[in-house]
């Protein structure tokens, strides 16, 4: 479309005057756009008919001798631009019959440039995509706003789009415009606040950011793009040009299979890993793996211990490495600590074709204060809550989204879409759920604003949460989702449509409080603290639960768990085992933190790689043979997790004996021969003829003891199972004699 400005006398008087121009660009408008106020830069610059036939070109090139306009095709020169102002401001003037279609030759101290005039071309957002950032669910943020490849007619270049409705002025600053604001501002389309500017002849791995005057005109700190797909390493703050990843994946098979199994029916043992710390190269000045090397290494490692996921500490672009990325500013850029968008989708490829799923560790429930992110992004708390009470978090200093703004659950939930659907991922776990629930969260009288109906439930984030789930299970089939929610809050688990949040599972953080207080006494004591073990069945199947022993229980003075367990450095690895076996038995999935598999001394540290070395002691390497052996039973016998989630997949055989700290109980699968038994002892005291009853009569093998040599330990045990016998105990009508090994855990299987 033709786009005016000015009055048509304009064209007809001598361009070599001031007053020839300044009817069709007046010196105040100039000036607004010098001094990057201009509100409208496509009423200015670019090609503008002043008169019939009469066309002005105008452009602002601060770094430009010389203008020249030449024909697209570069056959001719159209007109020569004069300059109007130093600071660089050029006008040209040519006749043409239609739109002017041109290139700019621009002569600048380092040489010649012809480029096409960004503001030459129209506006490229449809209109009707333009209110889709409003629909909670779309995958609109991710696929309109950033900086797209794109090409318009047959140039090609980047469309860069950026939601800031209540800004003044957008430009795009970096690498290409010596990060001048002035130079690339950009068009606001007033219908949904979004701002674009289409700048041709880009290429990707240039740095930008966006260059803000707020509501009342102020420059704000130049912000990275909210929906960059690439960013800078750390502690520089950029974006970098990518456009929307689009990976040759070659994983159909296992994307196909995955959306074939019920994850509450599977065997889900979850090893949650740390990238930038599980192993370094110290030979290389401790750096880190690339996303490359660890496909290499730590996929082949995993699957090797008989994990079926992997779960990352966040990787989305994060600038404090103390954050562990749970501050991340760039949602939509995988960590360039490691490596590039590429390497990334090439890891995550790597694992699937090792039968290994990608969980990510998600973070919606709070952002970043750093002043390239996004507080305050436009000037006013567009993704933030005004209120502190409601956007602020005293304990971490992080804003809280506002989920009841459309715009914001949409742009979390499009997140959430992007890395299922664009990276493959096959899970997300959502941090810190427990503080998105509560509007008092670690929050004193006074300090919180109560719902429309008075209570301390934030309405606007559980409607988020839902809506969250609704979508990513509509759109990656055999995904789960995964909230890390520390309260009683019923149904997180549960389907929407029965009134909970949707969620596949939710980690049973009662249960590894209990079990840790517990294990980590004198077994001498452990008799008065029997009901840590027992409670957690009490709610066990309320939940489709994942049992966590997570980064967060070896941090911050907790010291590792090995560290936790009490005794001589014998009983101390004997409890571990004896603990690793009661948690592998126990209903519910598993997750385990890196370095427990190794029976890590040291409290974990994100700064330094684990300590490999310790697997030359038998102990060590006992308690990793240990983990193995664990998830390959856990795997192969349906008894250990079809029934993870269901009461009448468990029984208690013994669960009153304190005295003697021995529990037992029966794990159960669909068919009903599929049967487990697990018996753990926490005292050192080993016990011969220890009786107790069993589901059916026959044959009960002795399928894994912690206390075996093969783990360090000391080999006492049933002679590889026991044969039941007709005398009724514990309700049932037979039972198997049992020597329990010390501070042991045993699993036996049932065979006819």
């Amino acid at each position: 479309m033709t786009q005016r400005s000015g009055t048509a006398h304009a064209a007809r008087q001598d361009p070599t005057r001031e007053a020839a121009w300044e009817p069709a660009v007046t010196n105040s408008a100039v000036a607004a756009l010098l001094e990057a106020r201009h509100p409208d830069p496509f009423a200015l610059l670019g090609p503008h008919e002043v008169g019939p036939g009469k066309w002005e070109i105008r452009t602002f090139l601060p770094t430009a001798r010389s203008v020249t306009i030449e024909a697209h095709d570069r056959s001719r020169m159209l007109a020569q631009a004069e300059r109007r102002h130093d600071a660089g401001f050029f006008i040209a003037r040519l006749d043409s019959a239609e739109r002017p279609y041109y290139r700019l030759r621009i002569e600048t101290p380092h040489g010649e440039v012809i480029r096409w005039d960004p503001y030459s071309f129209g506006r490229i957002l449809a209109e009707e995509d333009l209110g889709k950032i409003r629909d909670v669910g779309s995958d609109a943020h991710y696929r309109l706003l950033g900086a797209h490849r794109r090409r318009v007619g047959e140039v090609e270049g980047f469309l860069f789009t950026v939601w800031a409705p209540n800004a003044r002025r957008v430009s795009v600053v970096g690498d290409f415009n010596n990060w001048d604001g002035r130079v690339y501002p950009m068009r606001l389309r007033h219908s949904a606040g979004i701002w674009e500017l289409f700048l041709p002849e880009l290429n990707p791995g240039l740095r930008y950011k966006f260059e803000i005057a707020g509501a009342h005109g102020h420059l704000l700190p130049q912000r990275a793009d909210p929906v960059a797909f690439a960013a800078e390493r750390p502690p520089a703050t950029a974006s970098v040009l990518h456009g929307l990843p689009e990976p040759g994946w070659r994983d159909e098979k296992w994307m196909t299979n995955r959306g074939t199994r019920d994850p509450r029916k599977s065997p889900i043992a979850i090893y949650e890993c740390h990238l930038g710390s599980w192993a370094r190269v110290p030979e290389e000045g401790d750096r880190y793996l690339t996303y490359r090397e660890l496909a290499a290494r730590l996929i082949p490692y995993v699957r090797d211990l008989g994990f079926t996921h992997i779960e990352l500490l966040p990787i989305t672009e994060f600038p404090f490495d103390g954050s562990w990325g749970y501050q991340p500013v760039s949602l939509f850029a995988p960590t360039s600590r490691f490596g590039s968008p590429e390497d990334f989708a090439y890891f995550v490829e790597a694992a699937h074709e090792a039968g290994i799923g990608i969980i990510l560790d998600w973070v919606p429930a709070h952002f970043p204060n750093d002043p390239h992110g996004l507080g305050s992004f436009d000037g006013t708390h567009l993704y933030e809550h005004a209120d502190p009470r409601q956007g602020y978090h005293h304990d971490w200093g992080t804003y809280i989204y506002n989920y009841g703004r459309s715009e914001v659950a949409a742009f979390l939930v499009s997140n959430a879409r992007f890395w299922l659907e664009r990276y493959h991922l096959d899970g997300l776990r959502v941090d810190a759920v427990a503080s998105m629930l509560y509007l008092d969260y670690s929050r004193q009288p006074g300090e919180w604003v109560p719902n429309r109906y008075g209570g301390n439930e934030n309405l606007e984030a559980i409607d988020f949460l839902r809506r969250l789930n609704e979508t990513t299970y509509g759109v990656a089939p055999g995904s789960m989702t995964i909230a890390e929610e520390s309260t009683a809050w019923p149904g997180v688990s549960h389907p929407t449509y029965t009134g909970g949040l949707g969620f596949g599972f939710k980690w049973n953080m009662g249960w590894m409080h209990d079990t840790l207080r517990y294990i980590s006494k004198e077994p001498i004591h452990r008799r008065y603290h029997h009901h840590d073990l027992t409670f957690g069945l009490l709610y066990a199947f309320t939940e489709n639960f994942i049992l966590p022993l997570s980064h967060d229980e070896v941090v911050h003075g907790k010291g590792s768990l090995l560290g936790k367990m009490p005794g001589d450095q014998w009983q101390r690895f004997a409890n571990l085992r004896a603990y690793f076996g009661f948690m592998w038995g126990h209903p519910g999935k598993k997750l385990l933190f890196m370095g427990g598999e190794i029976a890590q001394e040291r409290e974990w540290n994100h700064d330094t790689s684990l300590d490999w070395h310790l697997l030359e002691s038998p102990f060590h390497r006992g308690v990793q043979n240990l983990i193995r052996d664990l998830n390959r039973l856990y795997a192969t016998y349906p008894a250990l997790h079809a029934r993870d989630s269901e009461a009448s997949g468990f029984r208690w055989l013994v669960a009153d004996d304190a005295e003697n700290s021995v529990l037992a109980f029966s794990r159960h699968g669909d068919d009903e021969s599929e049967i487990a038994i697990v018996v753990s002892n926490f005292t050192p005291v080993p016990r011969e003829g220890y009786r107790i009853g069993v589901p059916r009569p026959g044959f009960y093998r002795e399928a894994l003891n912690t206390d075996a040599s093969h783990y360090a330990g000391s080999n006492v045990g049933n002679r590889g199972g026991v044969q039941s016998e007709a005398a009724p105990s514990h309700g049932l009508p037979c039972s198997v004699c049992l020597t329990l090994p010390p501070l042991a855990t045993l699993i036996l299987v049932y065979e006819a």
